[in-house]
């Protein structure tokens, strides 16, 4: 949401945007701008943003750059333009925007939200586990870099939930696949899987379940040391996951515990979160 600095300023001037209103589309019937003023184009931008019609906006805003070079309001516009190409979801052209922001104005006071809208641009992308995860990773990317950059900004906070969220996501679609190979029985390739939900993503929700799936993977093989470790791994951490109560029930219906067996990667681990055994 526009906020703060130059993003907080959409106060439309009817009277000075009466002069330029009279075409609602740009790219069909083009509108002489040399003989307005920079101030009165950015108006004209606003107005298109109030009236939901981002990409004349983001047109008008184009054109302060254009004809009012290295001004202050060529400054305001470049910010606004990223804003109103994100609002079309124009997500290429609002980052291309607001990277030459950041590359012009690095130290002024809305690059903290030009960072924030090219984390978006590419966050805002993630709709579900089945697609390329190549998006989400620039997302975290971009949100590690609003939070490290500008943490005492307004968009930090934001920046820190969206990031584990996206994180959540990556692990969410390790456990897609992991499942599916579990179900095609190809045990060893869910178990990869599963692996890295535990090692890469144990602080996302996931990591019961694939504590769990670890636990059936394992004695599908007949790996009853990983089995009985990836049990006592998930309770000691999730006792209460429902998670625990299958993984328990799987083990004792095969006559095993829950316990820490063997010199496997499960071992340690448990020897390294649970015992503090780091070396």
């Amino acid at each position: 949401m526009a906020k703060a600095g130059t993003i907080a300023r959409i106060g439309v001037s009817i009277l000075s945007v009466a002069l330029m209103v009279g075409c609602s589309n740009v790219a069909s019937q083009q509108i002489p701008l040399d003989n307005f003023s920079a101030e009165e184009i950015y108006q004209r931008g606003e107005y298109e943003l109030v009236n939901r019609k981002p990409d004349d906006a983001a047109y008008f805003f184009g054109e302060i750059e254009r004809l009012y070079p290295y001004s202050e309001w060529a400054k305001r516009a470049l910010i606004m333009q990223a804003f109103a190409y994100h609002k079309d979801r124009d997500y290429p052209n609002s980052r291309a925007s607001a990277q030459r922001y950041l590359d012009f104005y690095p130290a002024e006071e809305d690059a903290a939200y030009a960072q924030y809208l090219l984390a978006l641009s590419y966050y805002d992308q993630i709709d579900d586990v089945g697609r390329d995860q190549g998006l989400t990773y620039q997302a975290l990317q971009g949100l590690r870099e609003v939070i490290e950059k500008y943490p005492d900004s307004e968009y930090a906070s934001s920046a820190i939930l969206k990031f584990d969220l996206a994180f959540d996501h990556l692990a969410a679609k390790e456990m897609e696949i992991g499942r599916y190979y579990l179900k095609k029985r190809h045990y060893a390739a869910s178990i990869n899987r599963f692996r890295v939900v535990v090692e890469q993503f144990q602080t996302t929700s996931h990591t019961p379940e694939a504590l769990y799936r670890l636990v059936e993977a394992y004695l599908s093989l007949g790996l009853t040391d990983e089995a009985q470790t990836a049990g006592a791994i998930l309770g000691y951490n999730f006792q209460s996951s429902e998670f625990y109560q299958d993984a328990y029930g799987l083990l004792a219906g095969n006559g095993l515990r829950p316990e820490a067996k063997g010199d496997n990667w499960l071992a340690s681990t448990y020897r390294q979160v649970i015992r503090g055994e780091w070396l």
